[in-house]
């Protein structure tokens, strides 16, 4: 099959291999915004006079074809294929003759592939952005379910202060919902379109960027030329950057189930449907799956790593290292979507052990508040801490829900504002749906004539 870079001569059939890699195993994931790009790039090529009316009658019916092949999954790429951008062009071709030479007409496979990343990206972000507002609205009912279900609070590994089961998923909620700031600024730097930077310094032809970005539904068009292509890995980079946030503040999560449904704390339970069992102890019921949240954490750090190992030292225009990005980039990408998904459903059959829990609340817990006590009576902090701390073992029983209710100030567990931090998700959510929606729509508008 002829490569679109062929001028007459064979490929060494080892380099051809090694440059390839596993490369075209990701290509699948492009085919669909690659066919997007094509059509809205044939579109501006028919408005600047280069491709007749019906020459793009006929290109928009081989896209279409393309495309309902991949959704039936007969559009698979093979290592005869070399990339994405071969297959749909000689496909073209093969079907519909010189006018499929003629789409990739202004453009280069390096900028070809950087809009069909970007509009891949799009797409993923906002899946992303969803799967974690769904975790984060996991988290907040649990929260409300059980506000002031009380809990031990530690620091140093060591029981610290009353805290509440509220409190604990709470955090976690407010955490995720933080991280989708991360990811809205990833979405910012990724919705710029680069068609027409072409292979780093543009076209001699006066093609209409500006139209073809619109058309695809991108902010707006990444202006120079040069950085459009300097770009490849940078915003990438910058995704992954905002999925180990993500990563981190589920690693954390991972961590205090496990540590919470062991034997010997007993906080929670999990149902049986989500664990798996030993090949040898008949008794055992393992949280496998937060244990691969906890490894695929830093599997993520370390894609982002990758990432940015390959762009370190890059000389300007483009480069054949750029393809290298593409698999940490993808695999970061639904590691995260995956995690999420884990979280959300351990979340939600999650089941705090309340008589455990109490029983954890031992004295030593209300030692602060004693001291605090002895504060409102006007004994000076520094002395009550020294009072309480002297007579520990005379400390008076406390009611844990009462001394819940009496942490009023905003953020602390009589005070959570669990219902305010819903409300907000909810709002995102449709913000999110909404988005996803528009997209959908500019996708499905380049069906029309």
């Amino acid at each position: 099959m002829s490569k679109l870079w062929e001028k007459g001569q064979r490929l060494d059939a080892t380099i051809e291999r090694f440059e390839v890699g596993d490369d075209l195993v990701f290509d699948n994931e492009l085919v669909e915004p690659d066919v997007y790009g094509s059509l809205a790039h044939a579109e501006m090529l028919e408005r600047i006079g280069v491709l007749a009316p019906e020459e793009l009658d006929r290109l928009r019916a081989g896209l279409v074809e393309i495309l309902r092949l991949h959704e039936a999954g007969e559009f698979r790429m093979t290592p005869e294929d070399e990339d994405v951008h071969t297959k749909i062009e000689n496909y073209l071709v093969a079907r519909y003759g010189d006018v499929g030479k003629k789409i990739h007409t202004a453009r280069s496979r390096n900028d070809q592939v950087l809009l069909a990343l970007r509009l891949y990206t799009k797409r993923r972000l906002l899946e992303l952005e969803a799967a974690l507002l769904s975790c984060a609205a996991a988290l907040a009912r649990f929260a409300q379910r059980h506000e002031l279900v009380p809990m031990p609070g530690y620091t140093h590994m060591q029981r610290a202060m009353l805290s509440s089961a509220g409190t604990w998923a709470g955090a976690f909620a407010e955490a995720l919902f933080d991280d989708r700031l991360f990811l809205r600024t990833a979405y910012v730097l990724n919705d710029q379109s680069p068609l027409g930077s072409a292979a780093s310094y543009g076209v001699p032809l006066p093609i209409d960027r500006q139209y073809v970005a619109d058309r695809l539904g991108f902010a707006k068009v990444q202006n120079n030329v040069l950085y459009a292509q300097n770009s490849r890995g940078k915003v990438e980079a910058a995704v992954i950057q905002a999925l180990a946030q993500i990563m981190l503040d589920l690693s954390k999560l991972a961590q205090d189930t496990l540590l919470f449904t062991t034997a010997e704390y007993g906080f929670f339970t999990v149902s049986d449907a989500l664990v798996t069992g030993s090949s040898i102890m008949p008794q055992k019921k393992n949280l496998s799956m937060m244990e691969l949240i906890r490894a695929k954490a830093s599997l993520v750090l370390g894609y982002q790593q990758q990432v940015m190992g390959v762009l370190i030292g890059l000389p300007s225009g483009y480069n054949k290292d750029y393809q290298e990005t593409k698999k940490p980039f993808m695999e970061a990408v639904q590691t995260t979507l995956d995690a999420l998904a884990v979280a959300e459903l351990t979340v939600g059959s999650l089941e705090p052990n309340e008589d455990r829990m109490l029983v954890a609340c031992t004295p030593e817990l209300f030692a602060t508040d004693r001291a605090y006590e002895l504060v409102q009576r006007g004994v000076p902090f520094r002395d009550a801490y020294r009072q309480v701390g002297a007579s520990l073992q005379d400390l008076p029983p406390a009611d844990p829900r009462e001394s819940l209710s009496k942490r009023t100030h905003l953020g602390a567990s009589g005070n959570l504002g669990l219902a305010a931090l819903t409300d907000a998700i909810g709002a995102e959510q449709e913000r999110v749906s909404g988005q996803i929606e528009k997209l959908n729509a500019s996708f499905r508008n380049l069906f029309d004539k």
